[in-house]
């Protein structure tokens, strides 16, 4: 009996160093599976996170699509605007030219700068020395160039005179003076006489600050008496596609 006694008491003894250990075990394990619970629940909040972040990014990026898109569709409607004006410059220039085929060189010259046609007319042509009526040439040669801006209302006219460095004498005060009553005089003869629109002309007097050759020569200071006609094709739809 006291044998069976001394084995059952080692047994229980077994057992309870066992259950012991099982119970150290499970309190391990608990501990472990909360610290996983607690990864697994940042795990989520990041990965929630971050999933928010790239619903951002993809609306960026779509916004940005969007954007990239826009601009492409008005630079198309820009350079569409931009050939629109060169071939309205190209088709006025040719116009202009044959009005006024009847001229030489020397006496005017048609040509295209920065989008716009100038009609340069030498002071031969239209004036005598330090005078500022017209000779009856350079009407003749108005008359023709007023009926192309008649059949072309979209077109804007500014009236630029020079004249060369030599001091003027006479009626007129300066270079300023007389540059700018030339001007003076062709717009009244344009919008007078050939009833070109006023609200679409321009005058204005530069003397002899814009020169186009040397004043230091007779040829150049014929060159530098001059009056330019420059026009120019209105860009309302340009300006207005530009924010303007």
């Amino acid at each position: 009996m006291r044998a069976d006694s001394t084995q059952m008491a080692k047994t229980n003894a077994s057992l309870q160093a066992n259950i012991n250990s099982l119970k150290d075990q499970i309190v391990t394990l608990e501990n472990n599976i909360n610290d996983l619970n607690g990864k697994i629940s940042a795990l989520t909040t990041q990965n929630t996170q971050l999933g928010q972040q790239t619903a951002e990014q993809l609306n960026k990026l779509t916004q940005s699509q969007k954007d990239l898109q826009s601009q492409k569709q008005k630079l198309e409607q820009l350079q569409n605007l931009l050939n629109q004006q060169k071939a309205a410059s190209d088709e006025l220039k040719n116009k202009m030219a044959e009005a006024l085929k009847g001229f030489n060189s020397n006496e005017l010259t048609v040509y295209q700068k920065d989008g716009k046609v100038y009609v340069s007319l030498s002071e031969n042509l239209l004036f005598p020395s330090g005078s500022a009526v017209v000779n009856p040439k350079g009407v003749d040669a108005l008359s023709k160039l007023a009926a192309v801006l008649n059949l072309n209302s979209d077109v804007s006219v500014n009236i630029e005179g020079h004249t060369d460095s030599i001091p003027i004498r006479g009626r007129y005060q300066d270079n300023w003076d007389l540059s700018t009553a030339r001007a003076n005089s062709i717009v009244r003869i344009l919008t007078n006489n050939y009833k070109v629109d006023p609200t679409r002309v321009v005058s204005s007097g530069h003397s002899y600050y814009e020169p186009v050759a040397s004043n230091s020569t007779p040829e150049g200071r014929a060159k530098n008496r001059r009056t330019e006609i420059i026009l120019s094709p209105k860009l309302d739809e340009m300006y207005k596609l530009l924010g303007m």
